[in-house]
């Protein structure tokens, strides 16, 4: 075996899960997988041997319910090459064991004993001299013990074997067994729990947790992970309380003199601002407003689309003389488009992080949180996601501008959820009847730093984007959406 009794711990190869497991699995342990067939557990075991074979360590898969050549083909499926320091041996049963009518399947509790399976286990550890070893599955042994004693039993003999071999040991378990049994919960170092959940539309959403690791600090609750060629990919829960740093808190302007007066001078610099209005009253393009204003002084902003298509957005603004792909092609400005369908909500938080760490970006827009509720289990999750992805980038100095589309058209609204609380600034819109026409209003309802307007003021959308008039001191009723003329002539509607 190699000298690797000098490190603590023993890297998985995947980057998210080292950084639930605060660095890794104790060396010298024995370690439970756990989940239901399909979960992962064979892919994170693969890793994590070839992560140890990249350290120059021997490692060995001893696998009692898949072929050598079907660990083969998942291997290949992933793009990955098997070096020769990880040898996969395949427990068979003895020759002869099996009729021809049986060999369907590879392993019988009833044509192969618990002590010789045992026996071969430790041969082939003699023989490989292994640092790291997988033990594929526990599901065959527990089936060949017949009874929780002899299982409990055999399962300690194993432990003490390998601990006196000193390797790092990783179980996989896929819970076919008895419900409830936790021998080897009880024996584990450490446990390592996938979990797949179904919804009702869209993928399948995968979260694993660490229900157990003894004497180690590790990140608690449930972790996002998917699988995808080349690995399972873990997305840690964000804690945005371990990151902060120091910046100005600065105001930031819209680039339009009659809203940055309605906004109190802007807006500030590490601040979320939360833009609510029913569809059509033009959310994004205020936030993009910003963006623009961002982008000319030099700064980089990230979009997260969820609801509008890139191609369709690109074409409306450039009707409105707004240039998105000049600002992208210059790198001021990066775009994703986000299939709620399809990510979960841990990892459209990494990919924000990473995009906002990795190229400096300095405002964010989220477009909108209809579509991001769309990838949340539950309301409540959504507001925990949600302040966690806010406080940490307020905390990185970035500024946070989101889009929400309330029901109805006029009257009285309702939004899909309150996150009112959790925005630094609220900016209201709203449709209102006049002259016969349907026109637009943007008022202020907070701002946590510092004064700011308390008037309605008419907006019009055209070239150039958006327009902020003056306020509507003639009018009454405007948020209600059928005003009340209360001046001595009523203004002319404004043409773009």
């Amino acid at each position: 075996m190699s000298d690797t009794s000098a490190d603590v711990k023993a890297l998985t190869g995947i980057s998210g899960l080292d950084d639930v497991l605060q660095g890794g699995l104790s060396r010298g342990h024995m370690f439970l997988l756990e989940g239901e067939p399909g979960a992962g557990k064979t892919t994170i075991a693969i890793q994590f041997l070839l992560e140890g074979a990249r350290c120059g360590e021997r490692c060995l898969y001893i696998s009692l319910s898949e072929t050598e050549e079907e660990l083969r083909q998942t291997i290949a499926s992933h793009g990955w090459t098997l070096p020769d320091s990880v040898v996969i041996h395949e427990l068979a049963p003895p020759d002869g064991a099996l009729a021809d009518e049986k060999r369907q399947s590879l392993l019988h509790s009833a044509d192969l004993e618990l002590g010789e399976t045992t026996r071969q286990i430790f041969e082939a550890v003699d023989r490989v001299k292994p640092d790291r070893i997988v033990l594929d599955s526990l599901s065959e042994i527990r089936l060949l013990a017949q009874s929780s004693l002899r299982y409990r039993r055999q399962i300690l003999a194993i432990k003490h074997y390998f601990s006196r071999q000193h390797v790092t040991v990783l179980f996989l378990d896929d819970l076919t067994g008895e419900t409830g049994d936790k021998t080897v919960h009880s024996i584990a170092h450490g446990v390592i729990r996938l979990e797949e959940i179904a919804p009702d539309y869209g993928a399948g959403r995968r979260r694993l947790r660490i229900s157990k690791y003894r004497a180690q600090h590790y990140r608690g609750g449930y972790h996002d992970f998917v699988i995808k060629r080349g690995g399972v990919h873990v997305y840690p829960r964000l804690v945005a309380l371990e990151h902060h740093t120091r910046y100005e808190r600065t105001k930031l302007s819209t680039g339009n003199r009659a809203f940055d007066s309605l906004l109190g001078g802007g807006v500030e610099k590490g601040s979320s601002t939360l833009i609510l209005g029913p569809a059509g009253t033009g959310k994004s393009l205020i936030a993009l407003s910003f963006a623009i204003a961002a982008m000319k002084r030099g700064q980089r902003v990230a979009m997260f689309a969820f609801d509008e298509e890139i191609d369709l957005l690109f074409d409306r603004t450039h009707a409105l003389d707004m240039d998105l792909e000049k600002f992208i092609e210059d790198g001021f400005l990066f775009i994703e488009q986000v299939d709620a369908a399809q990510v979960t909500p841990g990892e459209f938080a990494y990919r924000a992080r990473e995009l906002v760490d990795s190229n400096g970006i300095t405002e964010v827009i989220i477009d909108s949180i209809n579509g991001y509720r769309a990838a949340m289990p539950e309301e409540n999750s959504l507001i925990l996601h949600m302040h966690e992805l806010l406080q940490y980038l307020n905390r990185r100095g970035a500024s946070t501008f989101m889009t929400v589309a309330q029901h109805g058209i006029v009257g009285t609204m309702d939004a899909p959820v309150d996150i009112t609380y959790l925005a630094d600034t609220v900016i209201l819109l709203r449709y209102f009847e006049a002259a016969g026409e349907v026109r637009r209003a943007v008022s202020v309802v907070k701002k946590r730093a510092g004064m700011h307007e308390t008037t309605i003021r008419e907006f019009t959308i055209g070239a150039g984007g958006i327009k902020v008039g003056e306020p509507l001191s003639a009018f009454t009723g405007v948020l209600a959406g059928v005003p009340t003329f209360t001046g001595d002539s009523l203004p002319p509607p404004k043409r773009t």
